[in-house]
C-alpha cells in the first residue's frame, strides 16, 4: 500500500467547521479574473499589479502513470501559464509552461505557485505530481517539479532548483519516492518549499546555487480512522487496507495492529506538507493536508524555527492549502471544502488566526468552492483562487472589509478540515453559474 504516492495525487482539498469560530458578518467578495485553467497560487509583483499560476490542462504528449498507481496516466503538454490581472483585465504573460494533467484536464501538475524576491525578481513553482524516476525518462527535459525564474517580456525562463531530482537522490523522509511542490515563500536569497509529495520542506540559497532538506515530517498515526465508503468515487481501493493486511509503524516497525479482521484500528497516514509562510518571528510555517484517510480534525500548521524542528503552531484541522501572514502578525489560513470531498460539497473557507490564537472565518461557502492559495494586498483585502481544480472554471476573488470583523472571545475555537483531491468527482457534480466578473457578493 503506498499511501505517500497516493497523497502526490492530490491537488484538491476539503473542511468541515467546528463550533467556537464567529464567522464573518462584514465580508464581501468580488471576482476580478476568471476562466482560469487549474488556477494555483497568486501574488502582487512589484509594479502593484496580481500575478496567479495556472497549471493548465496537460497535453497529448507522452505520459506517466499516476503515483497511485490507479486509473488513468497523467499526460504531458505545454498548457501551464502565468497569468497578470491589471485594472481589472486579464492577460497571459509567460505562457508554454510545462503541465501534466488527467485526459480531462483535471489533477493538473504544472505551475503551482509565483513570488517575487526582494529586488522585484519572479520565481514560479512548478509542479509534478508523480515519480520522478519517470519525468526525464518518459517525458524528456522537462522543468515539472523544479523553480524556475521567468522573463515576461520574452516569454522565457531558466531552470533554478530541481525539487524532484533532489528527491529521487536523497528521499529525506525515507518513503515511497515521489514529488508534488506545491507553495512556496522567499526569504531573502532562499526559496523555502514545501513538497506535499516528498513529506518535506526544502530550500535553495540563490547566491551559492545549494539545495537541502529543512526537515522531513513525520507520519502519523490515527486512530479508529474513518475511510470512505467502499463505493464513493472518489476511492482507491488499493489505499484500503484489507482483511490480510498488516499496518506497522512508518518509524520504529512495530506491528500496531495484527492480521486485520476489520479495517484498522490504528493507521499510518502522510503528512502533506502544502504551503509554506514566513512568520514575523522569523520562524517558518507550514501548512498540512494530511495523506489518506484524510482524517478531520487531523492536520496542524507547523512552526520550523532556526534548528530545523517542527512544532506545532495550531491544530484540529484536517487540510490546508495554503498560509499568509498579514503586516499585523494574523495568519491566514485557507480551506479546500467545508466537508469531505467525496461527500461531494466544495464550499471552502478562509480562517483568520489572531496573534493570540483566537480563530474567525472570513469567508465560508457562499462562492467560495475549492479554493487553492491566498495573498493579501497592500490594501488589506484577501485575495484568493477559487476553483482551483476545475480547468476553465478558476478565478480569483477579492474580500474585502475584513477589518470591521470582531474576534472571538475565546480561542477555544477550532476548525476542523477534510480532504480528498480526485478530479473526476466533480464531474457527479453541478457546478453552480459562474457569477459575472466584479459581481459582489455580501455576507449576511
Amino acid at each position: 500500500m503506498k499511501l505517500k504516492s497516493l497523497t502526490i495525487t492530490i491537488l484538491t482539498f476539503c473542511v468541515a467547521a467546528f463550533s467556537g469560530m464567529k464567522a464573518a458578518s462584514a465580508a464581501s467578495f468580488s471576482v476580478i479574473a476568471d476562466g482560469l485553467y487549474n488556477a494555483g497560487g497568486l501574488s502582487f509583483g512589484p509594479d502593484g499589479d496580481l500575478y496567479v499560476t495556472e497549471a493548465g490542462i496537460g497535453g497529448s504528449g507522452a505520459c506517466v502513470p499516476p503515483a497511485s498507481g490507479q486509473g488513468d496516466s497523467l499526460c504531458y503538454g505545454t498548457s501551464g501559464a502565468v497569468t497578470k490581472i491589471e485594472n481589472g483585465k486579464t492577460e497571459r504573460i509567460l505562457t508554454g509552461l510545462p503541465s501534466i494533467a488527467l485526459p480531462d484536464g483535471t489533477g493538473a501538475g504544472g505551475p503551482r505557485d509565483i513570488q517575487f524576491d526582494p529586488k522585484g525578481k519572479p520565481y514560479v513553482l512548478i509542479g509534478y505530481g508523480a515519480n520522478p524516476a519517470f519525468r526525464d525518462r518518459n517525458l524528456g527535459y522537462t522543468d515539472l517539479g523544479k523553480i524556475i525564474a521567468p522573463d515576461f517580456k520574452t516569454n522565457s525562463w531558466t531552470s533554478v532548483a530541481d525539487l524532484a531530482n533532489y528527491e529521487l537522490a536523497n528521499n529525506p523522509d525515507g518513503g515511497d519516492v515521489g514529488s508534488n511542490p506545491l507553495g512556496f515563500v522567499i526569504d531573502g536569497n532562499k526559496l523555502v518549499a514545501a513538497d506535499a509529495g516528498a513529506n518535506d520542506l526544502l530550500r535553495f540559497n540563490t547566491v551559492s546555487n545549494n539545495l537541502q532538506a529543512i526537515v522531513a515530517f513525520p507520519q502519523d498515526i490515527l486512530t479508529n480512522p474513518i475511510f470512505p465508503p467502499s463505493d464513493t468515487p472518489s476511492n482507491e481501493p488499493a489505499q484500503v487496507p484489507s482483511q490480510d493486511e498488516v499496518v506497522r509503524s512508518p518509524t520504529a516497525g512495530l506491528l500496531l495492529s495484527e492480521t486485520l479482521r476489520e479495517r484498522p484500528s490504528q493507521f499510518a497516514t502522510q503528512p502533506v506538507p502544502s504551503s509554506a509562510a514566513k512568520g514575523p518571528d522569523g520562524a517558518y510555517y507550514v501548512s498540512q493536508f494530511t495523506g489518506f484517510p484524510f482524517a478531520e480534525g487531523g492536520a496542524k500548521i507547523y512552526r520550523v524555527g532556526a534548528d530545523g524542528t517542527p512544532t506545532v503552531f495550531a491544530d484540529g484541522f484536517t487540510q490546508l492549502t495554503d498560509l499568509q501572514f498579514d503586516s499585523a502578525g494574523n495568519l491566514y489560513a485557507l480551506q479546500y471544502a467545508n466537508q469531505s470531498a467525496w461527500k461531494g460539497n466544495f464550499d471552502g473557507s478562509v480562517i483568520k488566526i489572531a496573534p493570540n490564537g483566537t480563530r474567525t472565518i472570513l469567508l465560508s461557502g457562499n462562492g467560495l468552492e475549492s479554493p487553492s492559495a491566498l495573498t493579501i494586498g497592500s490594501d488589506g483585502a484577501v485575495y484568493v483562487t477559487n476553483r482551483g481544480d476545475r480547468p476553465g472554471l478558476g478565478q480569483v476573488l477579492k474580500i474585502e472589509n475584513t477589518k470591521s470583523i470582531p474576534e472571538p472571545d475565546s480561542a477555544l475555537g477550532v476548525l476542523a478540515i477534510a480532504a480528498l483531491g480526485v478530479g473526476w468527482l466533480h464531474k457527479k457534480k453541478e457546478l453552480a453559474t459562474k457569477p459575472p466578473i466584479n459581481t459582489v457578493v455580501a455576507l449576511k
